[in-house]
């Protein structure tokens, strides 16, 4: 079985969807509200816990049908079993495509290349479990006996942002290390971490899975030398531990063969959380809570996998999400947490949907003459509402939002979070509604402003409820929305899982950097060669 390798805009369903837009397109949401007083029950979905309305939206019952049929037209149930059976669906790479094989139980099934990979897989938890259990409580010391009290994770992309996104995200449950992230190749980056720690208690996890990542290396040497300003050379095994699949270059850079975590080639970057890549996630807030995290996003891979279209979350927001980008032609999607621990998910979200769907070749190697990858940002409610939302209410641009709130506050102040509440159920609620011109009338405005002070409302939401924020409740919010990437992936018929469109500028630097340092002399187009030569002017 392979993945299906149709034109969307070919299909009976698709030709449904067009005549069906034209006779809709101009409704009004609050109309569609009126005429049917169930409407927010047929367009909610309640599962464990998560409440989603996604009744807020320019559809109707007969958008949901032909948005179904077009999941079945382009054998989505097919291609979702290709998927968790370890079929070579990354086609373009020849890899799986199994990030859900990290968080399934240990008595399940996930083969490549006719191999059972859980074995393996809890042998990697398990090693990820002792060491946090060692390091958190103290029993694995630096160079001068002391406990770690700082962790520093070097890796950029997947390698970073998944890891920096959920350590920020679970803060609450975190223990008693302080936790850093370097990235940027920027010196004043990595510069800006290490002056605040102490090299006798800072323990470095290196995550490249080829362990020639220049920016990941970079930094990693940069702090090597640092830390031999203070230490002698076998003390970098006791400080630096690495998750890579290269282990000579890991070996040669000083760390202990026992202190490297595999990485799997069917385990895309952003995707990778789940791996050791998350081992800064387990030491920041303890490998319980990590491995809450993973049984999370596993709950919701069974509810993907299993459950019907119709009452499916990640398959009806990615449908809907293309309602928005191919009909209405919306462009960008926002993501609005109401919780400000999620500070960086919108941040995270963009790279696993953009450098996902980011493509113009479609699976059969043709150009495509059709959107595909949505825009994706955002910032937590209610810092948002005090800076973009006035394009989103007012503006010309269709604008489709992911609301996310929480019931509970972590800390239990009742009154901040019935004041952060009342906002995100406001929000929403006023996008639908808007203002009119009689209501504006109304409150005795000047006749003057009256144009001004008018909402059109009419404007999509998703409002995604959850109990409380725990690292189960973040693992399933996290692959709901990596099952959405797929699903948008095999209705637009593209390969998510590559990412060729990163590597040109890489190539490109190689060179320049090669002229900086006089080993090499490139052809440029004017505007570049005047830039470098501005640059070695002054540099």
């Amino acid at each position: 079985m392979s993945l299906p390798t149709v034109n969307p805009t070919t299909t009976k369903s698709w030709e449904k969807l067009s005549q069906h837009f034209k006779a809709v397109k101009n409704i009004h949401m609050k109309d569609l509200f009126a005429q049917d007083k169930n409407r927010a029950n047929k367009f909610t979905i309640k599962w464990d816990d998560f409440y989603v309305d996604f009744s807020k939206n320019r559809i109707t019952e007969e958008t949901l049908k032909y948005l179904l049929e077009l999941a079945d037209e382009l054998k989505l149930k097919d291609a979702i079993k290709s998927q968790f059976s370890g079929e070579i669906i990354n086609k373009t790479e020849g890899r799986a495509v199994l990030h859900t094989a990290l968080r399934a139980p240990k008595d399940a099934n996930f083969k490549v290349e006719g191999v059972n990979v859980m074995p393996e897989v809890y042998s990697v938890k398990q090693k990820i479990e002792a060491f946090t259990k060692q390091v958190v409580n103290g029993e694995l010391k630096g160079f001068t006996g002391k406990a770690f009290t700082d962790v520093v994770n070097i890796g950029i992309g997947g390698s970073d942002l998944g890891p920096a996104m959920v350590v920020d995200s679970l803060q609450f449950y975190k223990n008693h290390l302080n936790t850093h992230f370097v990235s940027n190749v920027d010196g004043d980056h990595v510069n800006e971490v290490i002056k605040k720690l102490n090299p006798e208690t800072t323990l470095f996890v290196i995550v490249s899975k080829t362990f020639t990542t220049q920016e990941t290396l970079s930094n990693a040497n940069t702090i090597k030398a640092w830390f031999l300003k203070s230490a002698k050379e076998e003390a970098i095994a006791k400080h630096f531990v690495a998750v890579s699949t290269n282990l000579k270059n890991v070996k040669e850079f000083g760390i202990d063969e026992n202190n490297i975590f595999p990485m799997w080639d069917w385990v895309g970057g952003r995707f990778s959380l789940w791996s050791a890549v998350g081992l800064s996630i387990s030491l920041a807030v303890g490998y319980k809570n990590f491995d809450s995290l993973l049984k999370g996003a596993n709950k919701m891979d069974e509810h993907f996998k299993n459950e019907d279209f119709a009452t499916n979350i990640p398959v009806l927001l990615a449908l809907i999400s293309i309602w928005y980008n191919n009909f209405f032609n919306a462009e960008t999607e926002a993501i609005i947490p109401y919780s400000q621990y999620l500070n960086q998910f919108a941040t995270y979200l963009q790279q696993g949907i953009m450098e996902s769907n980011g493509k113009s070749v479609d699976r059969n190697g043709n150009p495509i003459d059709y959107q595909t990858g949505t825009i994706i940002w955002g910032e937590p409610g209610t810092n948002s509402q005090h800076a973009f939302f006035q394009l989103i209410h007012q503006g010309t641009k269709i604008i489709p939002a992911d609301f996310i709130g929480f019931k509970e506050s972590l800390h239990g102040n009742k009154d901040h979070q019935d004041k952060l509440i009342s906002n995100f159920l406001a929000q929403t609620e006023a996008l639908l509604n808007g203002k009119t011109e009689a209501e504006v009338i109304a409150e005795n405005t000047p006749k003057n402003i009256i144009p001004f002070k008018v909402f059109q409302g009419n404007k999509p939401t998703n409002t995604i409820f959850i109990n409380r924020l725990s690292p189960e409740s973040l693992g399933k919010l996290i692959a709901m929305y990596e099952h959405k990437i797929f699903v948008q992936g095999i209705v637009w018929n593209i390969f998510s899982y590559d990412q060729f469109g990163v590597e040109l500028g890489k190539q490109l630097a190689s060179k320049i950097l090669q002229e900086f340092n006089n080993t090499a002399k490139s052809e440029h187009d004017s505007s570049t060669q005047s830039l470098l030569s501005y640059y070695k002017n002054i540099s």
